[in-house]
């Protein structure tokens, strides 16, 4: 992939400032939208750009209102589009994208590996982890992009959470220390640039920032304890970049509604000088309405942010007047601080770029080994166990597929599988009066909360009704803060396998026919269950 060479000397302050804009690009985008963006990046000497699928994906499509389009094209498009993108660059281009579970995360048909949670399920074995980093680092680099905005080092401890939950290893502080700095060390081993996100953390909250402003209540102690350790863990090994979210936490900076990411307090004060970080500070997502909202005048919010300290302002809406007012505003000196730590950044990671595109790797077999490794048995009934392998059990899928591959791991007869839509408001089971076990299969439709992670009520009734009728084996294939929703008590047995994807479902069959052990641990308390 040829790139234009330029040296820093060359750039006029204008022009480093252009540096330090990171505007979105779209994928599926029309002909028009990508010319506009061709210019932009050539005009305003754009520094690089950050990826998403559509403007109809989650980034830009808050409330939800628009329906995602799939494109079996999407990869192919991705890579025309770095080639269109970097030719119009008067500077190389740093490519970013959020691929916390790999590039599946906005490019359909493409690898996808474990949610943190359930990496965080996994107990020790880090060089799982590296592993799954270092896949995801390939993938990534092989397709032109140089920037992973990845790992997510918030600690979860609020399962009311609406955009992190699932994408954190879990509530332990610890815990998702170690468990990032695996992945991080991996990712960079994979040649991509790393980002501890979202600092100072995004794990205590119930609000989506893409929405509001979340607010984070907890004191210095608690922060020290709970969210620094895990970005304090990443910045001593090596995190290239620190993302910034949009989170007011008044212990660090009282200005009433200030997010972190236009808090000179929080970035300054307590990422660069008390944890001592000294690489690249980038913003979250701008567009977002935590932040976006609060700057009615164009440029303002970019100034904003980076007089607060951020080097690189992602999802940029309003480029050229947030440079003229950078230039009007801004010290020299502190124009010429930033561009340097962002020109380094850029350069070692030119250096690694491949001379062509090329396939990603097969994810299944490291799949399969993270399928064993997570998968978690919460409590169980040994003697119903051991009836169940006799075969003499009837089975219940609640899932958008009628036989979903774990029943036919097991042996079971297709015809006689009882199967329901998850979203259905009226689910009629015809489980008939029999006393037999009864294996549920469960298959959340959403990995985020929100709704109940699109189970209806009626069928969240109905499982507790037949938890209360039955003798129930739950396995689950998602989120496990579904089980919130469940009275898990009257269960004789859940096993929680986390993903819905073939080899979780062949792992999680394994263990039904006693071939193999479940060897994981929940990395999130749940409300209704103690271990």
């Amino acid at each position: 992939m040829p790139y234009n060479s330029v040296s820093p000397e060359q750039l006029s302050t204008t022009q480093k400032v252009g540096q330090l804009f990171m505007p979105a690009a779209f994928i599926n985008d029309t002909e028009e939208e990508i010319r506009k963006l061709e210019n932009l990046i050539h005009n305003q000497y754009i520094g690089g750009i950050c990826f998403f699928h559509s403007r109809a994906s989650a980034a830009t499509n808050f409330e939800g209102a628009k329906k995602i389009e799939y494109n079996k094209e999407s990869l192919a498009v991705l890579r025309q589009l770095i080639l269109r993108y970097q030719a119009a660059a008067p500077v190389p281009l740093l490519i970013s994208i959020d691929a916390e579970w790999g590039l599946a995360m906005r490019i359909e048909d493409t690898p996808q590996y474990p949610y943190a949670i359930t990496l965080g399920a996994i107990q020790g074995k880090e060089d799982l982890l590296f592993r799954v980093g270092k896949a995801v680092g390939e993938d990534c680099i092989n397709q032109g992009i140089h920037w992973n905005f990845a790992p997510v080092a918030d600690v979860n401890c609020n399962p009311e959470n609406p955009v992190i939950g699932y994408r954190s290893f879990g509530e332990d502080a610890e815990l998702v220390a170690r468990k990032s700095v695996a992945f991080n060390q991996g990712l960079q081993a994979g040649g991509v640039l790393t980002s501890a996100k979202h600092f100072p953390g995004h794990g205590d909250t119930a609000t989506d920032s893409h929405l509001g402003l979340p607010l984070i209540t907890a004191d210095r102690e608690l922060l020290g304890k709970r969210e620094f350790p895990p970005f304090r863990a990443l910045i001593e090994a090596g995190v290239d970049s620190v993302m910034v979210g949009h989170l007011s936490v008044p212990v660090l900076d009282p200005a009433e509604k200030t997010p972190a990411t236009i808090s000179p307090l929080i970035i300054k004060d307590i990422l660069r000088e008390q944890l001592g970080f000294k690489g690249v500070v980038v913003s979250d997502a701008l567009n977002m309405h935590a932040v976006s909202s609060l700057f009615p005048e164009k440029g303002g919010l970019e100034y904003a942010a980076f007089n607060a300290g951020n080097d690189v302002l992602c999802f940029t809406e309003h480029v050229q007047e947030g440079i003229e007012m950078i230039l009007e505003k801004a010290d020299t000196g502190v124009i010429e601080e930033a561009f340097n730590r962002v020109w380094e950044l850029k350069s070692r990671a030119i250096d690694k770029q491949p001379e062509s595109f090329s396939e990603p790797a097969d994810p299944y077999s490291l799949n399969k080994e993270l399928a064993q490794a997570s998968l978690t048995c919460l409590f169980e009934d040994p003697g119903l166990k051991k009836e169940l392998q006799q075969g003499d059990f009837e089975c219940f899928a609640i899932s958008k597929i009628a036989a979903p591959a774990f029943f036919t791991e097991i042996g079971a007869d297709m015809s006689e599988i009882m199967h329901i839509d998850p979203t259905t408001n009226n689910p009629d089971a015809r489980l008939g009066k029999t006393k037999k076990p009864l294996v549920i299969g469960l298959f959340p439709p959403k990995v985020k909360p929100a709704n109940n992670f699109d189970i209806s009520s009626e069928v969240l009734a109905l499982l507790d009704q037949l938890f209360r009728d039955r003798e129930v084996v739950l396995y689950l294939f998602g989120n496990p803060y579904v089980l919130d929703l469940l009275d898990l008590q009257a269960a004789k047995t859940v096993v929680v396998a986390y993903q819905d994807m073939l080899p979780f479902q062949q792992q999680a069959a394994l263990y039904f026919l006693g071939k193999t052990q479940a060897p994981g641990r929940l990395p999130v308390t749940l409300k209704n269950h103690s271990i």
